[in-house]
């Protein structure tokens, strides 16, 4: 939870102070196991058939957790749109799991996507991530396709004239990077939920501060939907540094101190990526998170130990 001492005060993190410093000796991994906690997870569609081989073990590996559903990404301008296709069908027929398929608005006319939108539906497809898109290779910025969904809103308002789909949409806790100010962001984000969204799921950050503020305000503006926080457990560091710049994410001063030295020690660095993120997760619970997106990269092995942190356990554990 939230707490505010008055209306005029900002929301502040329980048990964390504005130096990110816990504001007494007690611990969060000692708070007691949660048993509220959802997670769903987000893959990518791979490239070569090695690369088809650990996504699969990825996959068999976290589906005894029971995510609420699994996410497969669509490669920006459309590029890997038969990669996913196939990923999501195949979750669907050889798994227990619940596929979602994201789809964007790049690189295909209005029709072509409708198209691609009902293949899914008839393949027993309900549940869709609707974004926007990131401009194809080569292209400095977005610019609609000729006949194609100009924005996340209008692809959401067009699934919906396909089929009765669950639909997903992204939200920016530190705003999206093309966005006019925060408040326009935040005006993005219910036109998406007002042709028709039913769930937001974060852009990944690192300061749980930024999300509860985030969630704050969209609140405030009236925003009644779940807003999930997404969540990326950071193997490479340099490389998610650059990835968050890309994104406007901002990576706290603390985190860069606590992978310094550590470009050749991938040991070490999973180590400390599983106790930055458990503490994340357990603060944002802590503060009213009951349910976690993370951005797998692919790869299972710290995404299965932060669920166990987080009291989400496999069919065998939990019996």
């Amino acid at each position: 939870m939230i707490h505010r001492p008055n209306k005029n005060t900002e929301p502040r993190i329980m048990n964390v102070s504005r130096g990110g410093r816990p504001p007494s000796p007690a611990m969060m991994i000692a708070a007691p196991l949660p048993d509220d906690v959802s997670v769903s997870f987000e893959f990518f569609p791979p490239k070569t058939d090695e690369a088809a081989e650990t996504l699969w073990q990825a996959i068999k590996r976290l589906e005894p957790l029971r995510p609420n559903y699994v996410s497969v990404t669509y490669g920006a301008g459309g590029t890997t749109r038969e990669r996913t296709h196939a990923t999501v069908t195949r979750i669907a027929d050889e798994t227990s799991l619940a596929p979602a398929a994201h789809l964007t608005c790049v690189g295909a006319t209005r029709e072509e996507v409708d198209q691609v939108a009902q293949s899914y539906w008839d393949a027993g497809i309900r549940h869709i991530v609707a974004l926007r898109g990131d401009p194809p290779p080569g292209a400095n910025r977005y610019e609609p396709h000729p006949g194609g969904y100009a924005y996340a809103s209008d692809l959401v308002a067009g699934l919906k004239r396909v089929g009765d789909f669950e639909i997903s949409v992204a939200a920016y806790p530190e705003t999206h990077p093309e966005a006019i100010s925060a408040e326009d962001d935040l005006d993005n984000l219910k036109r998406k939920i007002d042709a028709g969204a039913t769930r937001a799921i974060t852009q990944f950050f690192f300061d749980p501060e930024v999300f509860v503020r985030f969630l704050d305000r969209a609140r405030k503006a009236g925003i009644t939907i779940p807003i999930v926080p997404g969540i990326i457990p950071v193997t490479n560091f340099n490389q998610a540094a650059k990835f968050a710049k890309m994104c406007g994410a901002d990576v706290p001063a603390w985190m860069y101190g606590l992978f310094d030295g550590l470009d050749e020690d991938p040991e070490t660095r999973k180590l400390i990526a599983a106790s930055v993120c458990a503490e994340q997760c357990r603060v944002l619970h802590a503060n009213g998170a009951d349910a976690f997106h993370f951005y797998t990269m692919n790869k299972a092995d710290l995404c299965y130990a932060i669920c166990h942190i987080m009291g989400v356990r496999s069919f065998a554990t939990a019996a």
